[in-house]
């Protein structure tokens, strides 16, 4: 009975999210009072479940979302974005400049979220085909699969992080080995398969190009846009380990960063996930909101802060769906099913990764969102990891690389590009979407081989 209550559960999703075209987060809310009453919980003891559920996931993860959405806001409208791409434009050449924009794809990617990132690199993709002469998508393809898979593979993007967060996974080192895997992925599905999409010659519709115009000289410098952009993926690498470091050497070992010590409780702080964002946007709005312009003025304080407000109403839809899903989860633990669904999973022959793999894809096809897939595909997997032997860092990436798998008609990221790159269907089939199976499949890969090595 737990197994058909999951499936109808997860068809009732489908059925309300991408059909019905319900709201997400009440659909989460439906679903889990569905499956709770269903499993012969109390009424009082679903609505807890529930509560719980969504206050457990979220928690310092409202901090971790709400920081990353205003630092990237700020890359974006101060046009450290724009300066990061010239720059790597400038370093490679036009001979390899498919290789210059997946970098900086993948720059601008950490801090922004994928929406936001791709609203700001598509102008930008515009304007180097005009000025080179370049087929578009041999240009756009290895710009936004960097996007993509920084909004898969990485903490602080709302899916890894929230996934991490589940799992209690070591967001630092999550990062870390997210780089990892992500190099390949980018460098196969974007400048690899972008260079075979010259047969493609879409039209470009120049009423697109309305980002944020930031005059040249009001620019921030190039030193500033790369820190202020990779300044969290610093802070989570660096002091993540260092802090796990501290907490078991013996006490006395390193005197001056002994974690009694004041510096040693410092890097404690700093390598909280939230607080290294924190700084980061800290930095940010002085480095690159207050600077002074090459005219002689300064942004105040209010407007910046303006900007600030509006990136926080641009996650808040983010936030709802992770609630939501958390909600789903603790029914799922509250009501045995998970317990029960272990079992049965514990005796699947597929190993763990994958399975988490299969899952999260399977989901993705079938619902379109890549966050929904991936923390659905926790409150299922979670039996299995306590049961055997697994990184939880390594299987945030595969979920994260299932959760990428197939974008087709369902995902509201097949419709952006198909619309801003004025192509039929047909056609982002076999260029998004493909980019987006390559993602998720040599993501997989590159996590197995991670857990051969580790």
């Amino acid at each position: 009975m737990p197994l058909i209550l999951t499936l109808l559960g997860i068809l009732g999703l489908i059925v309300l999210i991408a059909f019905v075209k319900l709201d997400a987060f009440i659909s989460f809310v439906l679903i889990s009072l569905a499956i709770g009453l269903a499993s012969g919980m109390e009424v009082v003891a679903v609505g807890k479940s529930i509560q719980t559920g969504i206050g457990g996931t979220l928690g310092d993860l409202v901090l971790i979302i709400g920081f990353g959405a205003m630092l990237g806001r700020l890359v974006a409208e101060s046009g450290a974005a724009r300066q990061i791409t010239n720059v790597l434009i400038g370093w490679f050449g036009v001979k390899n400049i498919r290789w210059g924009l997946a970098l900086a794809g993948f720059i601008i990617g950490i801090p922004l979220f994928y929406n936001a990132g791709f609203i700001i690199v598509a102008p930008l993709i515009f304007t180097i085909t005009l000025s080179s002469g370049l087929p578009l998508l041999t240009l756009a393809i290895p710009m936004l699969s960097a996007l993509s898979v920084a909004h898969g593979y990485l903490p602080p993007h709302p899916s890894p992080a929230a996934i991490a967060g589940q799992l209690n996974a070591n967001i630092g080192l999550t990062l870390f080995y997210g780089i990892l895997v992500s190099i390949p992925a980018i460098i196969i599905a974007g400048p690899i398969f972008g260079k075979t999409l010259g047969r493609f010659r879409p039209k470009i519709d120049r009423e697109l190009f309305n980002i944020k115009d930031v005059p040249t000289t009001d620019l921030p410098s190039v030193g500033i846009s790369f820190f202020v952009a990779l300044l969290p993926v610093v802070l989570l690498t660096l002091f993540g380990p260092l802090k796990a470091y501290l907490l078991t050497a013996p006490t006395g070992q390193i005197p001056l960063l002994d974690k009694t010590s004041v510096a040693g409780k410092l890097i404690t702080l700093i390598a909280e996930p939230y607080m290294g964002m924190l700084l980061s946007v800290l930095v940010a709005v002085w480095t690159l909101g207050l600077r002074r312009r090459a005219d002689g003025t300064r942004p105040t304080m209010k407007s910046v802060m303006k900007e600030l407000e509006e990136s926080i109403k641009a996650a808040s839809p983010i936030l709802l769906v992770i609630a939501g899903a958390g909600a789903l989860k603790q029914v799922f633990a509250d009501s045995g099913t998970s317990t029960y669904l272990g079992s049965l999973l514990t005796g699947v022959s597929l190993p763990p990764l994958i399975l988490a793999w299969g899952i999260a894809g399977f989901i993705r096809i079938c619902v379109g969102s890549a966050t929904i897939a991936g923390l659905t595909t926790v409150g299922i997997i979670l039996p299995v990891i306590q049961a055997q032997h697994v990184s939880p860092e390594l299987m945030v990436l595969a979920i994260g690389a299932g959760s990428l798998m197939c974008s087709h008609i369902n995902d509201a990221g097949f419709w952006l590009f198909k619309e801003y790159f004025n192509l039929t269907i047909p056609e982002t089939l076999k260029t998004w979407t493909v980019m987006e199976t390559l993602v998720s499949i040599i993501g997989l890969a590159g996590v197995l081989v991670l857990d051969a090595i580790l």
